[in-house]
């Protein structure tokens, strides 16, 4: 007789959540989605439900509970009935239904709507000064800075005077908090809890922080004999240059220690040379920490090889103990292949860190600087074997490493495969439910709000089967972020989905731009989000600017509405016109017109003058000033090349004219 196999061993080895997810889930939504389920049913009992939700959330809006309450009574099992339910609820707190309330938090239990409704409902309570009801309904896991304050208000009006002991670590940070933190300072303040410690603490993380005003405040709040410091430091603040007055900072003591520095660093900004000569004189003066004097040390010769006085900068370094930050030395070692000045981008290759030394960017270039002196590192393997090692991998260096070889790449994709049974599971969740629905209605906003809150909780199996879910009803950009969230690198298919193929073909055809090149750059930009905006203002998969946009148009002598940038067909059309713009402004050159789509086309001539045109290409797209800019290019290379596989290619990463074209 065969036994029926127990849940555990239904679900093998999956990880305790995946598990988790089959147990607690009610048979139906254990049984394996149809495709139709997948991707968003069309059928006409969900297309009537829908109906019902529109209605009902019409009427709502407009007050017209009767109506409301006839359409949300037809709502059967429809995944955003909690919406209506949360919506309606919300109007009414004002009249503090407990009972209610605990009944959608019961019923809703971790989930966003739960989680966002006892944030309002705590603001209503903390508004009406129910303070016991407040302390019984917080919860630490809010994460508002707000609610923290009005928490620890809360405890000491219950009698916790206990609670003014956690008041410090609000109150000391470098910005102004909210004023609902107002009433549980002025309590601490009064209860005699600020020390000159914390005072003088909190005014120089404002001054660090920018805040000037905050920093005057927090003076004001000083002892009398504290004070003619902190207005010192807040003038060297203001006025860098009055640094050079030495002997009004001439006091020996860890506080003048403080402002010398601040004043230093500000007054770097404006002139690096005289502030590194006036460093000199305060370090012979003071006894600076050492920590503290190698921050120093390290800011001013960044300021130094900015400003462009590399030797100056060198030989400050030379005098530090031990060189802690990483991007100066990799600004000090891109400066040097700049220049071509190998024996300098060896020195700085082996002040770097183990980890950054061997990172796939530093490695590579300390191949290359090993074939340039002809030298061999007893620590490292040989040029050839390092490219070698690299060219197994998948990304920008790899792909150079290839083509130096002259191999072809290692793409390394590996499909995931979720069980039915934990896709099935992942896809029953509320959460996921909703999201979808959401999705379906276009409400993207909210969709993505719901993804974020319940896919946080997910393990990596769990979070892979929601990648599957998302490619399989369109939202390739959730896709994407699944599978780096749960670190899975090698599934092409998922994290570079041919998404809108339709689109970039025909953009393609009407701009004769490599169709890979359009998707690396959408890939790039947006993760295929037709919907972000980024906070410069750009706008849809291609992250167009209005201006650049409205002039692209114009030139191509199409109609053009700001909204049109979030609607995808639009948006590629314009993107893949700008695109090309550029290409034909740099000769066809991927590398330079990539450059100037993410950084502007005068910047990029900008670096060219100042290169002169006498570098190789990998040089100059190591030597872009902007990191932003510099990863970009990479990344658009790169990910060509894997999109040029998709599309049955066999695409370089170079082509013939980049790689002999002088940057």
């Amino acid at each position: 007789m065969t036994s029926t196999p127990t849940p555990s061993r239904q679900v093998g080895c999956l990880p305790l959540l995946a598990a988790l997810l089959l147990s607690v889930l009610p048979p139906a939504a254990a049984a394996e989605p149809s495709s139709a389920a997948m991707l968003g049913s069309g059928n006409a009992y969900l297309q009537e439900q829908r109906r019902h939700y529109r209605a009902a959330k019409a009427a709502l809006r407009k007050g017209y509970l009767q109506t409301y309450r006839q359409h949300y009574d037809k709502l059967l099992d429809y995944p955003l009935k909690p919406y209506l339910e949360y919506s309606e609820l919300r109007r009414r707190l004002y009249l503090l239904p407990y009972q209610e309330v605990d009944q959608f938090l019961h019923r809703y239990d971790n989930s966003y709507l739960a989680r966002r409704l006892l944030v309002q409902w705590l603001e209503t309570l903390a508004e009406r000064r129910h303070w016991h009801d407040f302390q019984s309904y917080y919860r630490a896991n809010l994460g508002s800075t707000e609610l923290r304050c009005q928490y620890l208000q809360a405890r000491l009006h219950n009698g916790e005077e206990r609670a003014l002991d956690d008041v410090a670590e609000l109150w000391n940070v470098g910005k102004s908090q909210p004023d609902a933190c107002t009433p549980i300072f002025n309590a601490w303040l009064q209860a005699g809890r600020l020390t000159s410690e914390l005072a003088w603490s909190r005014h120089r993380k404002a001054l660090e922080s920018r805040r000037r005003a905050l920093a005057k405040y927090v003076s004001g709040l000083m002892p009398a004999a504290d004070q003619p410091l902190a207005q010192l430091y807040q003038e060297v603040d203001s006025y860098p240059q009055r640094i050079r007055q030495r002997r009004r900072f001439a006091e020996q003591s860890a506080r003048m220690q403080q402002i010398i520095q601040h004043g230093i660093r500000r007054y770097a900004r404006q002139d690096p040379v005289d502030a590194l000569y006036q460093w000199q004189r305060y370090d012979a003066q003071q006894l600076f920490a050492d920590a503290e004097r190698g921050e120093t040390q390290q800011y001013l010769a960044t300021r130094l090889a900015r400003a462009g006085h590399l030797q100056a900068a060198e030989r400050l370094l030379e005098q530090a103990d031990n060189i802690t930050s990483s991007a100066l030395i990799e600004w000090l070692a891109r400066d040097a292949l700049g220049n071509r000045d190998w024996p300098k981008v060896y020195r700085w290759l082996r002040q770097m860190p183990a980890d950054l030394q061997r990172s796939d960017r530093w490695i590579y270039w300390r191949a290359r600087t090993m074939e340039a002196l002809q030298i061999d590192d007893p620590a490292y393997p040989t040029p050839r074997q390092i490219y070698a090692s690299l060219a197994l991998k998948r990304g920008f260096y790899g792909f150079l490493s290839a083509d130096l070889l002259g191999r072809d790449y290692t793409l390394l994709n590996s499909p995931i495969n979720p069980p039915r049974e934990l896709i099935s599971a992942v896809a029953g969740l509320p959460g996921i439910r909703r999201a979808r629905e959401l999705f379906e209605l276009g409400e993207i906003n909210r969709a993505r709000r719901e993804w974020l809150y319940t896919t946080r909780q997910l393990d990596p199996p769990a979070l892979l089967a929601s990648g599957k879910l998302a490619q399989a009803w369109g939202w390739h950009n959730k896709g994407i972020q699944a599978m780096i969230a749960a670190r899975h690198w090698d599934d092409l298919k998922l994290r570079f989905p041919l998404a809108y193929k339709d689109q970039m073909q025909a953009a393609a055809q009407r701009t004769s731009i490599a169709p890979k090149l359009l998707f690396a750059i959408a890939r790039q930009e947006s993760a295929f989000a037709a919907d972000v905006r980024s906070p410069a203002g750009a706008m849809g998969l291609m992250q167009l600017m209005p201006t650049t946009a409205r002039q692209t148009a114009r030139r191509a002598g199409v109609r053009y509405q700001r909204q049109d940038l979030l609607q995808p067909e639009k948006n590629i059309a314009l993107g893949s016109r700008y695109l090309n713009q550029l290409l034909n402004q740099f000769d066809g050159n991927r590398i330079l017109a990539a450059a100037a789509y993410n950084a502007g086309p005068h910047r990029v001539k900008q670096w060219l003058a100042k290169s002169d045109r006498q570098l190789p290409f990998d040089i100059w797209i190591e030597t872009i000033p902007f990191k932003e800019t510099r990863g970009y290019v990479q990344n658009v290379l790169a990910f060509s090349v894997i999109y040029g596989h998709r599309l049955g290619d066999q695409p370089r990463l170079i082509t013939p004219a980049e790689a002999k074209h002088r940057f």
